[in-house]
């Protein structure tokens, strides 16, 4: 961290969150499991998780994200950064600290957008810890990676909007404390392309809404679920229009862009496990005669996870200090190459980990089955590999467009 200056605070956070993790968070993952194992519901809330949460709080530990002082720790991107990614080293880090998507987002939205209803109803508890959010935007009958192609609809009539249409990947909608969903929708297909959406607060146990299914995830049923739900004329009042109509588009760019630095963070703490898992396994164990560790092509795996680690926590810090200083939309370029490299090299590093662990390696034993799973469905979460990359091309392009042939 030495080319970034870090606040005397932000550097005994990490400290503290090293120590809680070691103490705490990783001799918990096996009672997590078995407590989820004992209980025969995906979803259940093991009582683990809670002690947990109630040690961060106890900490100081709390709500690290929230950048606003008072209701969160009052860091920076830059100073979040590394403890994004110490949680990320295991499932369970974020939630222990209040810090998981998408209630960080949601408690973002919340904060900027929301009434003074919406912060007493749903901020307080969310910042508390004691109630969960559902983010509800992408659709199973269009490609949602373009934001503009959804289609609920939300059809004002009166005092009321009315929603109809289907959702799906409504991450933590099937988790036991989800109570409210922030949805977008369609209020005028009429308007301008990106004045089209809007954003609403809804009840999950709103008339009209049936929460369908959990959709795996590479067969793992997450514990805060994906859901598939049906909207079936739910009547939504005007005043929880989120900022107005027609401003959908513009709270998901303003909500996906912390979201997506965040990700990657979380990415990079996935990587240095694996690694790290990776580096004790291959010590450990020997084949034709001498340690996995000894053998050439081991080697070149561990010095290039290392130097690819140190190379996209570079990118996520200068993203993050850019977000900072110029803003989230001067960083577009930056936040968009660090969401394509993060879960692509994160991947990488976990495959290989796995193939030093054999068998073991695809068995939930081991972290690293899982961790594959959801490093490989980032790369399509908050906007695929593809959409990021032509947004990258686009703007470098740019720069040369007066060499384009006239008429084209």
């Amino acid at each position: 961290m030495s080319l970034f200056d870090m606040s005397d605070r932000a550097q005994q956070l990490q400290k503290e969150l090293l120590d809680f993790m070691d103490s705490h968070v990783y001799p918990a993952e096996a009672v997590y499991e078995e407590q989820m194992r004992a209980s025969g519901d995906p979803h259940f809330q093991p009582p683990v998780l809670e002690e947990l949460k109630a040690e961060a709080k106890k900490r100081g530990l709390w709500n690290l994200f929230h950048p606003h002082p008072g209701t969160g720790a009052g860091l920076t991107n830059l100073e979040y950064a590394p403890l994004a990614e110490i949680m990320g080293r295991s499932h369970l880090g974020s939630e222990a600290c209040n810090c998981n998507a998408p209630d960080t987002g949601n408690m973002e939205v919340f904060e900027l957008f929301g009434t003074e209803e919406h912060r007493e109803k749903y901020l307080k508890p969310l910042l508390d810890g004691t109630m969960a959010s559902a983010f509800v935007m992408t659709e199973p009958r269009v490609a949602s990676s373009d934001a503009t192609n959804v289609e609920l609809s939300m059809v004002r009539d009166g005092d009321e909007y009315v929603l109809n249409g289907r959702k799906w990947f409504a991450s933590n909608a099937l988790h036991k404390n989800c109570k409210v969903m922030i949805v977008m929708g369609k209020t005028d297909p009429t308007a301008p392309t990106h004045r089209q959406q809007s954003m609403m607060v809804v009840p999950i146990d709103a008339p009209g809404v049936t929460v369908m299914r959990g959709l795996p995830v590479f067969g793992y049923q997450d514990r805060e679920g994906h859901a598939e739900i049906d909207f079936k004329d739910v009547r939504v009042p005007a005043k929880d229009v989120l900022k107005g109509e027609g401003e959908g588009f513009a709270i998901s760019q303003a909500r996906l862009g912390p979201g997506r630095i965040h990700h990657c963070m979380r990415a990079i703490g996935q990587a240095e496990r694996a690694l790290e898992l990776m580096c004790k396994r291959a010590q450990s164990r020997v084949t034709f005669g001498k340690p996995v560790a000894d053998n050439a092509n081991i080697q070149d795996w561990i010095a290039e996870a290392r130097i690819d680690i140190e190379m996209i926590r570079l990118l996520t810090l200068k993203a993050a200090h850019l977000m900072d200083t110029v803003g989230n939309k001067e960083a577009q370029t930056e936040i968009a190459a660090i969401k394509v490299a993060a879960p692509t090299i994160a991947l990488k590093i976990v495959d290989r980990a796995i193939q030093v662990h054999g068998g073991a390696g695809v068995t939930d034993d081991f972290p690293l089955a899982m961790a594959y799973a959801h490093l490989r469905t980032l790369r399509l979460a908050d906007g695929p590999d593809e959409v990021h990359k032509r947004a990258i091309a686009r703007r470098e392009l740019r720069q040369y467009r007066d060499l384009r042939p006239e008429g084209h």
